[in-house]
């Protein structure tokens, strides 16, 4: 990677980091540093599940650990579990006491005057630009924190990704769709050495997912590529697809396939875009319009 690049980017972080005072023990002027003030924020006047904050945070147990007991100590939050009545006492809750709400609110109030003090010396038309580059920062950012890996298909996760392929592709064809009609994926097939599932996470949440076939004496084949909304347009899915294609170059095949329905745009204009070139029919799969092909260089 260009050295320049990486140069760049150290920059700019010191930069923020100074600018939103992240390296104050006492952030904007409270009792306590940016990490327990965060994490403050993000369990909220509504309150959150211990993993959910892990997750969404990206931090290990035993520093959220230590953070939690430390807002505990200073009378700002509650950690319990979710059901005190005899509910599952592995999902722990955690949520503000009545002095956790004023901090929470003061904290707020003074975010505000934080933004409003690195906009206000600005003119009207470096305020625009520095919103919007801040927006497409933000998703840049967002997009670099999607993970990619294998995940087994009867997974929790993987099915709930498929679940939502399913109900997204039922609103976009013509004649909705019904997973009895179309051609079977079964579990066995998308697991080593027949396949791989892959799964794409957001703070521990499923955003995207996609799978290949690796059939014996003919090309691999791509199923199930799917991006939510909320990650759509960040590169999310040509990252899929190459980590599919790679998959299966690597394992010796030479050729991969897929079939879509024309109502896929998006996913139409990808493949082409990624190389895939538009072939006969080679299956009957009656949801689609259109199949591909790519080489590959094992």
């Amino acid at each position: 990677m260009n050295p320049e690049l990486i140069a760049t980017v150290r920059r700019f972080n010191r930069t923020v980091t100074q600018r939103v005072g992240a390296l104050d023990d006492q952030y904007m002027s409270r009792d306590r540093p940016l990490a327990q003030a965060r994490l403050l924020w993000e369990i909220g006047p509504d309150g959150a599940e211990v993993a959910a904050l892990r997750a969404r945070l990206g931090l290990d147990s035993g520093y959220l650990s230590r953070l939690l007991r430390t807002l505990e100590g200073d009378g700002l939050v509650r950690v319990g579990p979710a059901d005190p009545a005899g509910g599952d006492g592995r999902v722990r809750v955690a949520t503000l006491t009545a002095a956790g709400r004023s901090e929470w609110a003061e904290l707020d109030e003074r975010s505000d005057d934080l933004a409003r003090s690195i906009l206000d010396p600005l003119s009207d038309r470096r305020r625009e630009r520095l919103v919007a580059a801040m927006a497409e920062v933000e998703r840049l950012l967002v997009g670099s924190m999607v993970v990619v890996e294998p995940c087994p298909p009867a997974d929790p996760r993987a099915r709930a990704s498929v679940r939502a392929y399913a109900r997204e592709i039922a609103q976009r064809f013509d004649d909705g769709f019904d997973p009895a009609l179309s051609k079977p994926v079964r579990d066995e097939e998308l697991v080593p050495p027949a396949g791989v599932f892959l799964l794409a996470t957001l703070n521990g949440e499923p955003v995207g997912c996609g799978a290949v076939k690796l059939h014996a004496g003919a090309p691999a084949e791509i199923k199930r590529v799917w991006v939510s909304d909320g990650v759509r347009g960040l590169g999310v899915g040509r990252r899929l697809l190459d980590r599919l294609e790679r998959y299966a170059a690597e394992r010796g095949w030479t050729a991969v396939r897929l079939d879509t329905n024309r109502n896929l745009t998006e996913a139409i204009a990808m493949y082409r875009a990624a190389g895939y070139r538009e072939i006969a029919p080679y299956n009957d799969e009656p949801y689609a319009h259109h199949w591909f092909e790519k080489r590959l260089t094992p």
